[in-house]
């Protein structure tokens, strides 16, 4: 039995037709001896129709036997529905076939967990559904996901060679570079006691493109991090990568625009609106208190350092002597707070080095607080004038150096928009995509415990051109051609022009980065080499695929939009993985294990 059709495409103007439909019961339905299944695949759901009067009874009785998820064909005719009984909820949902021959591939257990309703599917626990995937992905909202991920691919690889890219595959197995996050090691057989590394991103190998006359590449990269996983973190994840020859800045935004734009466009059909807003970092950070800020509600943060710097109150004013900042954010409607509320924000500002969490409530037309009685009559109406102070909202403060106190008051500006939206007093359009360039990141960040700088980026981001010569009197003040894409919270990517001047590359490793000459040799050396023979100006960029589709699907999780993810401990439930190996593979490679056995 050949299928003549899916199981979304028979309509009306094919009633009195003959069919044959492949897939999965999906429901069955037993009234009076009438038996009425849903058979499903990919693409949709047809009923089928076994009814005593008009199949052979063997057939009725074979159809009422089967389980859900067992594979069937079935040929029969195709009719209408009698009046009453369309189903508006599925596009084939005016016809029926009555069933004429039914084979049945494989009858299915009994299932685990319910996939035809996806209220009960829901609420199923995450692990048993990563243990048994490859029901989870005969969800209807599964199947749409994946879907989904397959057309916004198609997209980009379409869009990506009308602009005259080439996707070139880059090596998997590369050379440990210890800098970034932790990398996945390979033991090598053949070369005993050395090892490959997963790569982390494809970052090298692209440039060395460049260096080899390339000038536009792409690929939908396989990249590996060896890190601690949250809801948009695994162990292995895709990144859309690019690197372009005799660029600047403004074409990589002008790329990304229109990719992102015929993505959103594809997936949504929905208009991104070009070109994006660009805000330096130490603005966003000012605003926001975070470099991938939500621009879809205000609670913006105003600077009260002036203000302050001879304040009654010690804690503000001795911010200010020390070389900090006094900001303040206005959590409109949120006077209302609970205790527990107050003490989660306070832990979050205690967890980024702040002593506690100043606050105002404004109630019953009082201003309530313990450091009020600090504040003098100009400090009150500097409040109320620059935050719009009214009845029922909640004044929150930072007092401390200028990025703490940013971050601070990000991350309780997150928390208050969190509760003010389970509230319903903050709206936050779940279908409006707000994005943003972040730009002028400083191009390296001081690490007290190593005393030494290090990259805010990677090593191969260029500096801007009229800081580049404070690279060595000011450090810290120098300006990096790095440049992140943002939508609602989101980082969706980021990248830089790069260093394209060997003698430039090798003092940002020896002398600001503190490498060995033996070192930067050992590890950086093959570049450093490729830049000698003519290396063209250049720069790209890694847009997170995973997490620009669980955008597009609404979904929290990038797990969701990932056939099959690992859980957050870098597990496979479903294949067991990893595993113990056998000791001849150990052997092979020369690996003598130290940890402690555990029992077979």
């Amino acid at each position: 039995m050949k299928r003549t059709h899916h199981c979304n495409e028979l309509r009306l103007e094919n009633a009195g037709q003959e069919a044959t439909l492949s897939g999965w019961v999906h429901s069955r339905r037993d009234l009076g001896g009438v038996i009425f299944i849903d058979v499903r695949d990919r693409e949709g759901r047809t009923q089928l129709v076994f009814d005593p009067q008009e199949s052979d009874p063997v057939l009725v009785e074979t159809a009422g036997k089967l389980h859900s998820e067992s594979v069937i064909s079935v040929s029969g005719k195709v009719r209408q529905r009698p009046d009453d009984t369309e189903n508006s909820k599925i596009s084939t949902g005016q016809i029926e076939i009555v069933a004429a021959v039914i084979e049945v591939h494989n009858a299915a257990a009994v299932l685990p967990f319910q996939i035809d309703d996806p209220e009960a599917a829901a609420k199923v626990n995450e692990e048993l559904r990563l243990q048994y995937r490859y029901l989870d992905l005969r969800r209807p909202e599964m199947a749409h996901n994946l879907r989904l991920r397959s057309k916004v691919a198609t997209a980009t690889r379409v869009f990506m060679d009308g602009e005259g890219f080439l996707e070139v595959e880059t090596p998997t197995l590369f050379k440990s570079t210890p800098e970034g996050a932790r990398e996945f090691l390979v033991p090598s057989r053949i070369s005993h006691g050395e090892f490959y590394a997963l790569p982390q991103s494809p970052q090298q190998f692209k440039q060395v493109l460049m260096c080899a006359g390339v000038d536009k590449y792409f690929q939908l990269a396989r990249c590996y991090r060896d890190e601690d996983l949250r809801a948009d973190r695994q162990p292995e994840f895709t990144q859309i990568d690019i690197e372009m020859s005799f660029i600047d800045r403004e074409d990589i935004y002008a790329l990304i625009e229109g990719l992102l734009k015929t993505i959103w466009k594809t997936a949504l059909d929905y208009d991104v609106p070009t070109p994006f807003p660009r805000i330096a970092y130490r603005e966003v950070m000012d605003r926001y208190g975070s470099d991938k800020p939500d621009t879809r509600y205000s609670m913006e943060i105003v600077d009260f350092t002036e203000n302050f710097s001879t304040s009654g109150f010690k804690v503000f004013s001795g911010a200010v002597e020390r070389g900090g900042v006094v900001k303040a954010i206005n959590a409109k409607g949120f006077a209302c707070v609970t205790q527990g509320e107050m003490e989660s924000m306070s832990e979050i500002a205690k967890g980024l080095g702040a002593k506690g969490l100043a606050f105002i409530k404004v109630e019953n037309g009082e201003w309530k607080s313990p450091i009020v009685k600090f504040f003098s009559d100009a400090e009150k109406a500097d409040l109320t004038e620059k935050l719009n102070v009214e009845e029922g909202d909640l004044i929150l403060f930072a007092a401390d150096e200028w990025l703490n106190a940013c971050e601070i008051l990000g991350r309780i500006r997150q928390y208050a928009a969190g509760k003010l939206l389970e509230m319903g007093k903050l709206e936050i359009p779940a279908d409006q995509f707000n994005f943003l360039w972040v730009i002028e990141f400083p191009l390296l960040a001081f690490d007290r415990e190593m005393d030494r700088w290090f990259s805010s980026h990677h090593p191969f981001t260029s500096p801007v051109q009229e800081d580049a010569g404070k690279l060595q009197s000011d450090p810290k003040s120098v300006r990096g051609q790095h440049y992140d894409v943002v939508v609602n919270g989101v980082e969706l990517g980021g990248g830089s022009i790069r260093i394209h001047q060997p003698e430039l590359q090798k003092t940002v490793f020896e002398d600001l980065l503190k490498l060995s000459p033996e070192v930067t040799q050992a590890r950086f050396g093959y570049m450093l080499e490729a830049f000698k023979y003519g290396c063209p100006p250049h720069g790209g960029i890694a847009l997170g695929f995973d997490r620009l589709i669980a955008l597009l699907c609404g979904a929290d999780s990038i797990r969701d939009v990932i056939a099959f993810p690992k859980t957050a401990k870098g597990s496979c439930l479903m294949t067991d993985s990893p595993a113990a190996v056998e000791v001849k593979q150990l052997r092979d490679l020369h690996i003598d294990l130290k940890v402690a056995k555990q029992a077979e």
